[in-house]
């Protein structure tokens, strides 16, 4: 019998992290669950140039994507059936854990598959499907942005037994419910204005903010050093209020 490292699992079972294929409606759970996982958001900014000041404006232009990355261990030389899986994987990786040889053990590539295959694109949809990570409190949708494969130990024919997965995945929101929570028509969204004949800056403010107070955003967003010197046709920018 071959023994690695010792799983607390064992003792002490625990609610497996689970991957589902909404698309597909498949779902899935890993072997053993990450140690750490990581969640990453930015938010995009640009510098607006006001002359005669010190420092630019700096100008929001959208949010960024949130990135959800982990690692995943898989083993099938020490593992028993404290693995996640169906019962019949467990089965499998217990009557596996017991073998006195490692000739004929559990090619590792059957499960780490699962999740690689998950970066494919399905012929129906035209990419890879969305999916669905859970593990407790954490919850998140997206897609599958890269996965590296590492393979750590084989047996006697080269066939691997041992795996380290790193998975990257980026958030998927509906585009609608996008446009539902931030309206195109909302002064937290920077816009752009094209200049008609009789606007001025006062005008543009108040239709864009409804406050005609506020066309000093609008003459700094656009390095305007006279409120009046609007010609027809330019176009302006207006910028989100903060």
């Amino acid at each position: 019998m071959f023994v690695g490292t010792s799983n607390p699992n064992i003792l002490i079972p625990v609610e497996k992290m689970r991957i589902t294929d909404l698309d597909n409606r498949e779902t899935f759970e890993v072997l053993y669950n990450p140690k750490s996982y990581t969640r990453k958001k930015t938010v995009k900014y640009s510098p607006i140039s006001v002359p005669g000041a010190d420092v630019p404006i700096v100008q929001f232009q959208s949010g960024g994507l949130e990135q959800l990355s982990f690692e995943l261990f898989f083993d099938s030389v020490s593992a028993g059936s404290e693995v996640g899986g169906s019962s019949s994987d467990r089965d499998k990786f217990a009557a596996n854990s017991l073998r006195s040889t490692m000739d004929g053990l559990i090619d590792v590539r059957d499960y780490t598959k699962k999740i690689s295959n998950l970066m494919y694109i399905d012929d129906d949809l035209h990419r890879p499907p969305e999916l669905k990570v859970e593990w407790a409190s954490l919850q998140f949708k997206g897609f599958l942005a890269s996965c590296e494969q590492r393979f750590l130990r084989f047996d006697e024919h080269g066939q691997p037994v041992r795996a380290m997965l790193n998975c990257s995945f980026i958030e998927h929101r509906d585009v609608e419910k996008l446009f539902v929570a931030n309206p195109l028509n909302s002064p937290d969204t920077t816009k752009y204005h094209t200049v008609r004949q009789g606007d001025s800056l006062w005008s543009v403010a108040a239709a864009e903010y409804g406050d005609a107070g506020q066309w000093r955003v609008i003459a700094a967003a656009n390095g305007l050093a006279n409120p009046r010197a609007l010609r027809t046709g330019e176009m302006l920018v207006v910028p989100a209020l903060v």
